[in-house]
């Protein structure tokens, strides 16, 4: 069932000024070689491995490489100070510490308080809307990779980067992944009866032997207890080939700026036009459900839900398992474990390896 007129959602290709974009965009980067290989079967993919992340600094007016990187830090005006941190980081090292506690202690413990409040900190509250770092009580979401890498190439250089080679980019995916079901399209999902197994739709009951669920634990039963943030997207298209530096894919704002960072679609879709398309993004509270919060206090009343679905109802996907760290692999391969685990007969039981039951809490 689809609330749309058509399937994918901010992954399907869309055109702006004649050039193809997704909602984000959706880069592709998976540690997990077989699910780049189911994927690439079907929706050929291009290698992106030379992309790179910056962040600009309105306080330096520099940018400097994301994730925070070695090379940046003698170009910074705190040189002498952040690296009196790092050295003392370093000595302790091995030392006795407790788990920290929030995404302010990981990331001080980790680099120090100055690379904190000058890379991390207005970035993250501008991403959350909160007016401290300390009330974000998860973490391990957070670095790509590591907290501070050395070397040129400044993205997760652990994992396979890509992006579909066709111009629909990933559009053949879906009714490749529907070719056997029968989609309802316009269809208003209203909630699920956990007793009954009834799906209301349209002012329509449907009974469902299993239930595959990607929207929010709370919408799913009827209900609008979590909290969200959603995304928005302003377009530009400018009068020049190529906006960002060669191997520039995103670009962070940690500052005053009210957006969270700039993206220039053509380094993905290696669409050839003399202008280009980027996009500003700008999140904000409700209005969808882009972002599952990054709350302990959200994920318990998420597992509550969860839990309560019963033993025909997988909840998948960023929204379905109230994670912000499930990614577009992450859900490529829940689709493929539930699959098999279908296959071999479903009985209610977690799928190994979909992280929706929250290990952390």
């Amino acid at each position: 069932m689809e609330r749309s007129r058509t399937l994918g959602a901010g992954v399907r290709t869309k055109f702006f000024g004649g050039h193809p974009y997704t909602f984000g965009p959706r880069h592709f980067l998976t540690p997990f070689e077989e699910t780049y290989k189911y994927l690439n079967n079907i929706v050929p993919m291009r290698s992106c491995a030379e992309h790179e992340f910056t962040t600009y600094v309105a306080a330096d007016d520099q940018f400097y490489n994301y994730p925070i990187n070695y090379d940046d830090i003698p170009r910074m005006p705190e040189y002498e100070c952040i690296n009196r941190e790092l050295n003392a980081i370093e000595a302790n090292r091995d030392g006795d510490f407790a788990r920290p506690t929030s995404l302010q202690d990981y990331w001080v413990r980790s680099v120090g308080p100055t690379l904190f409040k000058k890379l991390i900190e207005p970035y993250n509250r501008k991403m959350w809307l909160v007016d401290s770092c300390d009330e974000i009580d998860t973490f391990n979401w957070s670095p790509k990779g590591i907290a501070i890498k050395r070397g040129a190439r400044a993205a997760w250089d652990t994992a396979i980067s890509a992006y579909p080679i066709a111009k629909n980019g990933y559009n053949d995916f879906f009714p490749f992944a529907t070719k056997n079901a029968e989609v309802r399209y316009n269809v208003r999902f209203e909630r699920y009866d956990p007793e009954s197994r009834l799906v209301w739709v349209n002012g329509e009951s449907i009974r469902a032997d299993l239930v595959i669920n990607t929207v929010g634990p709370d919408t799913f039963l009827g209900e609008s207890g979590l909290l969200y943030y959603s995304r928005k997207l302003e377009f530009l298209v400018l009068p020049v080939e190529n906006a960002l530096p060669p191997n520039v894919y995103f670009c962070y704002y940690a500052g005053p700026e009210p957006y969270t960072r700039c993206v220039e679609y053509k380094k993905f879709t290696r669409h050839k036009s003399s202008s280009t398309l980027i996009s500003l993004e700008y999140v904000h509270k409700g209005g969808g459900q882009d972002y599952p919060a990054p709350f302990k206090s959200e994920q318990r009343e998420a597992k509550r839900y969860l839990e309560s679905f019963g033993a025909n109802v997988l909840s998948m996907g960023r929204a379905g398992s109230y994670l912000y760290g499930i990614d577009m692999d992450d859900c490529v391969r829940q689709s493929m474990l539930a699959s098999e685990m279908i296959k071999s007969g479903f009985d209610g039981s977690p799928v190994p390896g979909v992280e929706y039951r929250f290990p952390e809490l």
